[in-house]
């Protein structure tokens, strides 16, 4: 049987831009999990969740990042502007798709290492359309990662600004989005503060 439907494809975004601002300006993206930078942890789920191409979005110590981390097979973006906050790196994140073909953006950020590729995997297979908005939840409260259908990119990076990210766009859309349960194979927390590190392996 032959199929007609194309595989869509799903691009990972990862934002690594962070300085770390609470954690005495240590950037994110180089803490260190089991041995490894946070970045290549997150870049390692992207993958194993089924995304690709994989674009990375660095800021603060980018070329610190890269000279720690193994980011081959990824294209890296340095974002100018990324002490503005979060919406100046998804802006750019989804700028450096432009041309790619992807038929969405799986965006995933580099401080939440209890998100693993089974998260991943489910809110990617939440697509259905380039209109397609998909995000995991956690016991019914929207989180990360998030899946942004290609038609809705230049309306999400209008209003990406601050530190808001696409929060202003996805409370406008609530009705579109899919929420994907994944409490049962993901934690949603956020590496923020200095108590947080305990969590890094």
């Amino acid at each position: 049987m032959a199929h007609t439907q194309r595989i869509p494809v799903i691009a990972g975004v990862l934002l690594a831009a962070g300085g770390g601002r609470r954690l005495g300006g240590r950037p994110k993206a180089l803490l260190e999990h089991r041995g490894r930078p946070l970045v290549e942890h997150a870049v390692r789920t992207l993958r194993e969740g089924g995304c690709g191409p994989v674009h990375v979005v660095l800021g603060a110590a980018a070329d610190d990042v890269r000279a720690a981390a193994d980011l081959s097979g990824s294209e890296v973006t340095v974002n100018p502007g990324w002490e503005e906050g979060m919406g100046s790196s998804l802006r750019a994140g989804l700028a450096s798709l432009g041309g790619s073909g992807a038929d969405a953006a799986l965006v995933l950020l580099v401080d939440q290492p209890g998100i693993g590729a089974e998260a991943v995997a489910r809110v990617r297979a939440a697509w259905r359309s380039r209109a397609s908005l998909a995000a995991a939840s956690y016991g019914g409260e929207r989180g990360h990662p998030v899946l942004f259908g290609a038609d809705r990119w230049a309306d999400i990076a209008a209003d990406a600004v601050g530190d808001r990210g696409a929060r202003a766009y996805l409370r406008t859309h609530r009705d579109a989005i899919t929420l994907v349960e994944c409490s049962d194979v993901a934690e949603a927390y956020d590496i923020d503060t200095a108590a947080d590190l305990t969590r890094l392996e």
